[in-house]
């Protein structure tokens, strides 16, 4: 067994915390322990996953009570010391809220909650969250969220394309970027980014729930496979590919 260890963070209203738990323990066989909210000095984890769900009902914002819970200042420290951080939809939420990752989340675009088998595309397999993907690979992965409209000032977002933080959009399964293929109205199909450092990863769809043949896909266990196979290296080892350079419109068809 690997001695990587892993920690998911349950907040009050986390419901995909023990799903992440079966990939790690049961599919992936890595140690894993669940770390309650109220923890303020968690010890002896190399990567602290935030999973999906509805912390705290989702009040006021989503993800903005979950970031003033105790274990947050412990998650900021973690990311700050190079730490690899995984937010998945609520996560994700939480992320942005706290300020680990740059920009906010928006009512879908519809105004409903959307749940749907979604593709994306990896438009960057060079961090330890996407490191056994190939370059431009689609991954089929499902969605479930009422907040996944993704948003960032222009300026901003400029910037987070020089510098690689643009990890996965949505797409269709040929990998094009459409308007069509945006389940929520994400700018630029926004479905993942990092910070700048690429060690905190936020992604709205859910790879926990597409790790098994039997659910319909299998491409979620890549992203967790990523994150292992960095840790236990101490290094990247890419699906291949260059360095990563952000091109404007890269097969894409938003302004079509």
């Amino acid at each position: 067994m690997s001695k990587v260890r892993f920690g998911v963070i349950v907040f009050p209203g986390s419901n995909c915390d023990r799903d992440c738990y079966y990939v790690l323990k049961d599919l992936l066989q890595v140690k894993v322990d669940y770390i309650w909210h109220q923890e303020e000095k968690p010890k002896g984890f190399d990567c602290l996953i935030l999973p999906g769900g509805f912390s705290y009902g989702d009040y006021l914002r989503c993800g903005a009570i979950a970031r003033f819970s105790p274990v947050m200042e412990f998650v900021q420290d973690f990311a700050e010391q190079g730490g690899l951080v995984l937010g998945i939809c609520n996560g994700f939420q939480i992320l942005l809220e706290c300020g680990l990752l740059p920009g906010a989340m928006l009512r879908n675009q519809g105004l409903k909650f959307v749940c749907q088998f979604i593709y994306v595309r990896v438009d960057n397999n060079q961090i330890p969250f996407t490191g056994a993907a190939q370059p431009g690979q689609v991954l089929q992965l499902p969605v479930k969220h009422n907040e996944g409209n993704y948003y960032v000032e222009e300026e901003t977002l400029k910037e987070m394309k020089r510098r690689g933080q643009i990890v996965l959009r949505y797409s269709t399964k040929e990998g094009v970027v459409t308007r069509e293929a945006n389940p929520n109205g994400a700018l630029d199909n926004i479905a993942g980014i990092c910070n700048e450092r690429k060690n905190v990863f936020g992604l709205m769809p859910h790879p926990e729930n597409s790790s098994e043949p039997i659910l319909g896909s299998q491409d979620g266990l890549l992203i967790f496979k990523s994150m292992l196979q960095y840790m236990e290296d101490g290094e990247f080892r890419y699906g291949g590919g260059e360095e990563f350079r952000y091109e404007e419109g890269r097969e894409d068809d938003l302004d079509a």
